[in-house]
């Protein structure tokens, strides 16, 4: 089994990692870090002894992981980064891998040993709704080419919750969803579009409370050279939220994706299907990547995948649509 220490016991490291970890029949969890103490204590019961539970990267490493997984705060998980493959090991980060194109100029210094040792958390890309979908863009059964409307609304503002809303505040001081959403969602466009990448034609933003420190409503239009449209929305801290969802229209089909379940429906001129796949999507999901990360480690896949191309492509087409919104922000 693969040795791996867990870095980062935040929401997502707590509530999704430590347990695809715990599940996994793959790795082995030898150490916990992160530098709150609150963090430490709430972990400690449920990793049991044997585990280190530490407060900083060197904390964990001092366990001789394989592999560290980074649940860490994108403004963090460079340096984090760095560390870890410089140290020897193989490091699965969660995205965004910085908070801007500027801030993740470090990884410049990576040499092609350590790139190779370094996966990017781009998580729902695993989900076996994204290789359907690609199925049927790739077969024609859409046709071409697409118009693709992505609607990214989560984080609802809950007055019950002001942990949650001082949290995301937080993040927003480090750039507005776009940044932090966009790098899924731009992931999964470069993947099942095909060759070519995406431009930004244009961009919008609207903080819709003053005292947010950015916009927390954004949105862009863009297109791909095959032909694609994009128009893409993304939305956080309201009191109600739009739907979730990205939808596929082309001239022969229209294909749906629920961003909370990723189930999928097809359309065509032969009726309707809906698919559906085993389990919830978040477990899953981790769980699929987990297990990619541990073939990495084993050696039984060549390169990570998603790789660091793949994540500074996703952070620098999110930093575009963001750079260009804040010149036209409405507040």
């Amino acid at each position: 089994m693969v040795a791996v220490a867990l870095v980062g016991l935040g929401d997502i490291g707590l509530g999704a990692h430590l347990p695809a970890l715990l599940r996994s029949p793959d790795v082995r969890l030898v150490a916990v870090a992160d530098p709150v103490a609150a963090h430490r204590e709430a972990v400690t019961p449920l990793v049991g002894d044997g585990v280190t539970v530490g407060a900083s990267l060197d904390d964990a490493l001092a366990a001789a992981p394989d592999g560290v997984v980074l649940a860490t705060p994108p403004w963090a998980t460079p340096e984090l980064a760095i560390a870890a493959l410089r140290a020897g090991r193989f490091v699965l980060a969660e995205k965004p891998v910085a908070t801007s194109v500027a801030a993740a100029s470090v990884y410049t210094g990576l040499t092609a040993a350590e790139r190779a040792r370094l996966q990017i958390g781009l998580t729902y890309r695993h989900d076996p709704a994204i290789g359907r979908l690609k199925t049927w863009i790739d077969d024609g059964v859409l046709g071409g080419p697409l118009l693709v409307r992505a609607h990214i609304y989560d984080e609802r503002r809950d007055a019950a919750d002001p942990a949650h809303l001082a949290r995301m505040r937080r993040t927003l001081e480090h750039g507005m969803p776009v940044v932090h959403e966009g790098a899924h969602v731009f992931d999964w466009l470069a993947h099942l579009l095909g060759p070519g990448g995406l431009v930004v034609d244009d961009a919008w933003a609207l903080r819709t409370d003053t005292d947010l420190p950015a916009p927390n409503l954004t949105g862009a239009r863009l297109h791909h050279p095959a032909g694609h449209r994009v128009l893409a929305e993304f939305g956080w801290l309201t009191d109600a939220l739009p739907r979730c969802e990205l939808t596929f229209l082309g001239p022969r089909g229209l294909a749906t994706l629920d961003g909370v379940t990723f189930a999928l429906r097809l359309a065509t001129a032969a009726g309707e299907e809906t698919v559906e796949f085993p389990g919830e999507r978040v477990p899953r999901d981790f769980d699929l990547q987990l297990a990619r990360f541990a073939a990495l480690v084993r050696g039984e896949v060549a390169a990570p995948d998603p790789d660091l191309a793949a994540g500074l492509a996703a952070l620098a087409l999110a930093e575009q649509v963001a750079t260009l919104a804040m010149d036209g922000v409405t507040t």
